[in-house]
């Protein structure tokens, strides 16, 4: 699964979840959504954990810096699966 399928796929979640939905690209990050605080940072990762039929493990998605490389972090866990 690339970069881009995955954000496709993302893309209704947040529409979901956040009031003002943003536009998702690879480089946009958690600090340039007003709405994007530490609640909906775990409404958010249970969402994609179900959507995508994966489990995160402690600390790998503290190392995503951008949503680009939230996706790369969600294609790799989908093909350990």
């Amino acid at each position: 699964m690339s970069q881009s399928d995955v954000i496709a796929r993302l893309q209704p979640i947040f529409d979901t979840l956040f009031l003002e939905p943003p536009q998702l690209t690879p480089a946009l990050t958690a600090k340039e959504v007003p709405e994007w605080d530490s609640l909906m940072h775990i409404s958010l990762l249970v969402a994609v954990e179900k959507e995508f039929a994966i489990r995160f493990r402690v600390g790998e998605v503290e190392a995503a810096k951008n949503v680009g490389e939230f996706a790369d972090l969600i294609a790799r866990r989908t093909t350990e699966k």
